[in-house]
């Protein structure tokens, strides 16, 4: 057997290295943390071929975590104490429901542009679907229905101003009223 060649990369010098994996990972949000949880269970099953196997305690379990994350939305479930099948149960809420840690406004107006976009393609009748047009039209930065009224600021020079003044001034009819004339 010939000799193996070892094949090592060549290492920069003077590059700080992490003192751990989980500090040299970026920060996730729980969304995006729960959501790379999913993609790993679902590659290990389609690469074991084993499918995850649900049981109610799962579904209990993904239901309470589902509402701490609603409730408190900086909630760190610890997934490494949990079963697969939660996890998947858990991603799959989050999925199917959309919430998420609505960390600013944007992200919560986009939710509701999306459901009522949702609630617009999936109308059964032209009534919902005028409905859920109306309160798109209604959001902020689409103002369909917004009437606009526009002023325009004009900036002259003190010269003109007083020119224009003056001449407001010397069309101004002056009456004299005595004050005999007030009193009667």
């Amino acid at each position: 057997m010939d000799e193996m060649e070892l094949n090592v990369p060549e290492i920069e010098e003077g590059i700080p290295l992490p003192k751990s994996a989980s500090e040299a990972l970026p920060e996730l949000s729980p969304r995006a943390e729960l959501d790379h949880v999913a993609q790993t269970i679902s590659d290990i099953t389609q690469m074991t071929g084993e499918p995850l196997e649900f049981d109610p305690t799962d579904i209990e379990e993904g239901k309470k975590l589902a509402k701490d994350l609603i409730q408190n939305p900086k909630t760190r479930p610890n997934y490494a104490a949990l079963r697969d099948s939660t996890k998947a149960v858990l991603a799959g809420m989050v999925a199917q429901y959309d919430f998420e840690v609505v960390d600013d406004l944007v992200q919560l107006k986009n939710f509701v542009v999306n459901a009522l976009l949702d609630e617009y393609k999936n109308a059964s009748d032209s009534k919902s679907r005028l409905q859920a047009l109306t309160k798109i039209g209604e959001i902020d930065g689409v103002d369909a229905f917004k009437k606009r009224t526009e002023t325009t600021h004009v900036i002259k020079p003190i010269e003109e101003v007083e020119k224009e003044l003056l001449s407001v001034l010397e069309g101004i009819e002056y009456r004299v009223i005595s004050d005999e004339n007030a009193a009667a």
